[in-house]
């Protein structure tokens, strides 16, 4: 997806091992549709080369203040008038310290200083545990945060140096998509968002059990959309392989009770439940806690089923429930069977798609049902349908003028 597409970034290394990580990054910003203008400290340099820099984004790398190359010799200036944003990674403690203090002591932190005010600044902390945890560094990113930089991480992990803790720079992929979300449009700011993903599984014995062919896709592009749209989101995931959205609190838990408890436990004060989960209907009662063996005589085993909570139908009828919104995956008669289910559950939304046609898939067609009726989004990816979601969603909370 091109969700960078025309937008223009300049990518700032400073000094440190993570440099390693921009090459990537670059990478995963272009493939994203963006343009990438990279500007390197001369202790970027020691790291990675201005050559490999400029065979991955494609343009002259700038290091120096006084750069020829620069008709008017303004590279701080001229660098950031036509960009739409600015992310420094990795960024050194040094640098955060020269950006807290307003310092120009070369092209990029006078680039920083330059830029124009609306023009947003994030960085990607790199650094030893120690020097993430002093104080003095600490009382730089309240600084940095009080002049609306923006900080990205840092994640915990083990650290070049071989010591562990936090102070590692977000992965590439996890920078790409907070540059995503940074041009999204707030429109769930200082929400609650709680939705569940993924199938459930029921246990039959220790290694088997019954469960469906959710992938967990949609409801985790859900997730990515509502924290793009500057919400609080919780997700409650059943067994995916799928990586958690950056900045998502993800829960996981494996069957319908343990998500109905999850739920439950944590849903007031939520002002959006989203229940995308594919929750099964049935779980067995006599689970063995050994292997069931197969009999000499062939004999079956005789499995007794009871039906599991209806999280979403608990859910709405709170006495204070949030903004509920349904998904309903029919394998025929959407259209009757989604306005029936709406109904019968009594939430505001309800989503409706053919299940054995977008299950595990990256694209999917959906159809929302209403009050007012129902509207269909056309087929797109996964992704472009979740942002559109959520966008309805905001809609519908918002106060009647």
């Amino acid at each position: 997806m091109l969700d960078l597409a025309g937008k223009r970034i300049v990518l700032g290394l400073t000094g440190g091992i993570a440099c390693y990580k921009a090459a990537e990054l670059t990478r995963g910003l272009i493939k994203a549709g963006a343009s990438v203008q990279v500007v390197m400290t001369d202790a970027a340099t020691h790291f990675i080369t201005p050559v490999t820099m400029q065979a991955l984004s494609g343009q002259p790398v700038h290091t120096d203040q006084w750069d020829a190359r620069i008709a008017n010799n303004m590279a701080h200036i001229d660098l950031t008038r036509t960009a739409d944003a600015i992310l420094i990674a990795p960024c050194s403690a040094d640098f955060m310290a020269t950006l807290a203090r307003g310092g120009c002591t070369d092209l990029l932190s006078t680039m920083c200083l330059a830029r124009p005010s609306m023009l947003p600044l994030m960085v990607a902390p790199a650094m030893n545990v120690e020097m993430w945890q002093n104080p003095a560094t600490q009382r730089n990113v309240r600084q940095l945060k009080d002049d609306g930089i923006m900080v990205l991480g840092p994640d915990a992990g083990e650290q070049a140096c071989g010591e562990t803790g936090m102070g590692r720079m977000l992965e590439a992929v996890q920078l790409v998509e907070e540059m995503v979300a940074a041009f999204q449009p707030k429109s769930l700011r200082g929400k609650q968002v709680m939705i569940t993903a993924g199938p459930t599984f029921e246990p039959i014995d220790p290694v088997r059990g019954i469960t469906n062919l959710s992938s967990g896709k949609m409801g985790y592009a859900l997730a990515r959309a509502a924290r793009e749209a500057g919400a609080d989101v919780t997700l409650v995931s059943g067994p995916t392989a799928l990586a958690t959205p950056a900045g998502v609190q993800r829960i996981n838990v494996q069957t319908a009770q343990q998500m109905f408890d999850v739920v439950m436990s944590r849903v007031t004060g939520q002002d959006v439940f989203i229940a995308v989960a594919a929750v099964a209907d049935w779980r067995v009662v006599n689970a063995s806690e050994q292997k069931l063996k197969k009999s000499a005589e062939g004999g079956l085993p005789a499995l007794v089923f009871a039906a599991n909570p209806d999280i979403l139908a608990t859910v709405a009828a709170l006495p204070q429930a949030p903004y509920c919104v349904g998904f309903a995956a029919e394998s025929e008669q959407l259209l009757k069977y989604g306005k029936a289910k709406r109904a019968a559950k009594n939430i505001p939304l309800l989503i409706g798609n053919i299940g054995h046609h977008t299950f595990g898939m990256d694209e999917n067609e959906l159809v929302l049902f209403d009050a007012d009726g129902q509207i269909q989004f056309p087929h797109a990816h996964k992704q472009t349908l979740a942002r559109q979601l959520i966008t309805a969603i905001s809609e519908r909370l918002a106060p009647a003028s």
